[in-house]
Formats: structure tokens, sequence, C-alpha cells
């Protein structure tokens, strides 16, 4: 297990090197006094377990451990720290565990071999593997949970639905039962919000049961979490993949072409939900800007059929978006089809007056009679 330590103390260091060098199992491959080299450093390496302090210059270790979870980093975290007043604020961030300065070597051993038996063995990865979609969570263009025989599964109710996007959207992070109450059953009475969010979890609960899931849904007295690993999200997968696709050129244009098929919808479809609204902006952002690039790909690969295909789906999701009309009008002069270009041309030019009461950009103009202009020659 790859372990690292952050701590402005210098003393903590020799400490902790000397208890973590009496287990075995671990490899110490990082000490940093700082958050901002930890950083760069986590950056490129793998790490399991992180040992931390709170109280440091510049960064504090909460909104350090904030900003690697904001990243999408999952690896564990430990606070070791003077304080205890940070126990609760700790869990915010999803740490693994929380040990109170001066460290006891048995109180060391003990977290150390408890992330140790939470690490998958390579038969555990394959065993996951085949069991990681036992529940299909599809909510891109809809929401709906389906078993390992992508049969349709009824939802108990529609908050236990709404319960259950609400949690995946987190990510696995801790939301506090409050959070939940007010975006959820915020136009009733805090008592019977809490009295509704009980309901709802155990309704959720006894649904995930049936596929031996239940323990998948983390609560405390005062928190929440999902545990997303163990169920296959559409629209966590999407996002992944366009993550790892920043560029898309000849060599992977086929994978791209795989994934833009993934994004059905809206994120929750015609659900609308307050508390969902900036994600639904933030994945239809990133789908609309990966399949511009998908299509500038493959306009330079010579396939304008299928651009102009993915192009005339991008105008229906936003009609209004400027650079996709540009690569539109583009891909219709190669086809030398100058009449659907002008149809083309026109229609945008109407519907931004009368959406928006405005006229089509100079660059869209200046666009448009450049590439008429090369038909005509």
């Amino acid at each position: 297990m790859k372990v690292v330590i952050i701590d402005d103390e210098k003393g903590m260091h020799i400490v902790m090197k000397r208890m973590l060098g009496k287990v075995d199992e671990v490899e110490i491959v990082g000490i940093f006094h700082e958050t901002s080299t930890a950083y760069s450093f986590l950056t490129i390496q793998d790490v399991d377990l992180i040992f931390m302090d709170i109280n440091m210059p510049k960064e504090s270790g909460l909104e350090f451990a904030g900003r690697l979870r904001d990243s999408g980093r999952q690896m564990k975290i430990v606070f070791v720290t003077s304080h205890k007043e940070y126990s609760l604020p700790a869990f915010d961030v999803y740490a693994f565990d929380y040990i109170v300065k001066p460290v006891n070597q048995d109180r060391l051993y003990h977290t150390v071999k408890r992330a140790l038996s939470e690490m998958p063995s390579p038969k555990d990865s394959v065993e996951q593997d085949s069991c990681s979609t036992r529940v299909l969570f599809n909510c891109l263009g809809g929401m709906e949970i389906r078993n390992a025989q992508n049969v349709l599964v009824k939802w108990k109710t529609s908050k236990s639905a709404e319960l259950f996007g609400y949690l995946i959207m987190h990510k696995g992070r801790l939301v506090s039962r409050a959070r939940i109450i007010e975006d959820m059953f915020g136009e009733m009475p805090v008592k019977n919000g809490e009295t509704y969010l009980n309901t709802t979890v155990y309704q959720l609960r006894k649904l995930l049961d049936n596929y031996g899931l239940k323990e998948i849904v983390h609560s405390s007295s005062s928190y929440y979490a999902l545990d997303h690993n163990q169920v296959d999200v559409d629209f966590l997968r999407f996002e992944e993949g366009c993550k790892q696709m920043a560029v898309v050129d000849d060599t992977c244009i086929e994978q791209a072409l795989e994934l833009e098929q993934r994004y059905t919808g809206d994120l929750f479809g015609d659900r609308v939900y307050p508390w969902a609204r900036s994600e639904v902006e933030h994945l239809s952002l990133m789908y609309t800007t990966f399949t511009q690039r998908l299509c500038e790909a493959l306009l330079m690969r010579g396939d304008t059929q299928t651009a102009i295909r993915l192009l005339m789906k991008l105008i229906n999701h936003n009609e209004l978006e400027e650079g996709i009309i540009m690569l539109y009008l583009r891909a219709l002069a190669l086809t030398k089809n100058k009449e659907a270009l002008n149809r083309q041309y026109i229609q945008y030019e109407e519907t931004l007056y009368i959406e928006l009461g405005i006229t089509p950009s100079s660059e869209v103009s200046a666009l448009y009679s450049h590439l008429m202009s090369e038909l005509d020659s």
C-alpha cells in the first residue's frame, strides 16, 4: 500500500515514518511539508492512503482534501491533528479516519490494517467487474434503474428515485441530512421533511437490497453518501470518457462515436430538479464541446455525412450556439449543396431574431458570405 505523509512539522515526519515502517505492507512514497508540492506529486503518482495534518500554512488539510475530492481523486485520507474539534468537518471531505496527536502505535496500526482490508485483491477486482453491472442507473434523457438482465425495475416512489439521483450526483461525497431535506423537501416543515427523508431512505435501501446493494447507502446521524462504484451509472461513464478523450483525432474517432451515443439526453430527462440544475448544464456543455471536437475530426477525415448528422443533433440541442452553426455551415459547404447552406443560414438568422431580437454576428455572416462565394466560383 502506497502512503504519503503531509505535515508542516518535521518531527511528525520522523515519528510517522518510524511507526509506519513497522507495518510490512506499507510503502512511504512521499513526505511533504506543504500541500502545493504534494498536489503536484499526486497528479502523477497513484497513492492509496494519505496521512495529513489539518493546521498547515497557506492551505489547511481540510481545504486540500476538498481540492482532492473536487478533482475526482478517491484515495483514503486520514487526518492526524492535535485538535478534536475538526472531526465533523473532516468527514465532509470523506475522511477515512481521524487520529488525534500524539499518535499511538496501536491506533495507527489499526487504521492501516483497516485500510489494507478494504483494498481489492486481483481476485476481488475480477469479481467486482463481473458484478458491477448488477444495477444499471440510466439518467441521461430520463431516470431509470435496470437489473443485470436489463429489465426495468420499478421505483418504490418518485422520491426514492430522486434521492438515488441526488446521492449519485454527489459522487460518493458525504451530504448532510439538513442539506438533503432543504433540497428535496424544502417546501414542507422541517419535522415533516425529516420524517419523509427517513421513509425515502428506507424505501431506497429496500429496493437495492433485492440486488445485494443495500449497504451502498452509507449513513450516520447527520450525513448520507452513496458508494457509486458498485453501480453502473451512465452519466458518470460519459463524463469519465470525455475527460479521458480530451483530444479527438483520427486515432480515436470510433471510440469517440461510441461515447457520443451514450449521451441520450439531458441529465434526468424531463424531471426538473432545482438541485441538479448546475450539473445538467455542466453535462450539456461537456456533450456539446466534446461532439464539436468529434465533428471537426470527422470533417478532417472526410466523413462529412456523419459530421452533418451529429451537428444536426447539436443544433436540435442548442439551435443558437454560434460555434455549432459555423461548423455546420462549413460541413454543408463541403457537400457543395448551396441551397442547403443558404437555407440553414436564413433559418438561423430568423431564429436568432425571433428568440433574441438580434442578427448573426459579423463572424457568422462573414463565414456564410465566404462559403457562398467559394461555391459560386
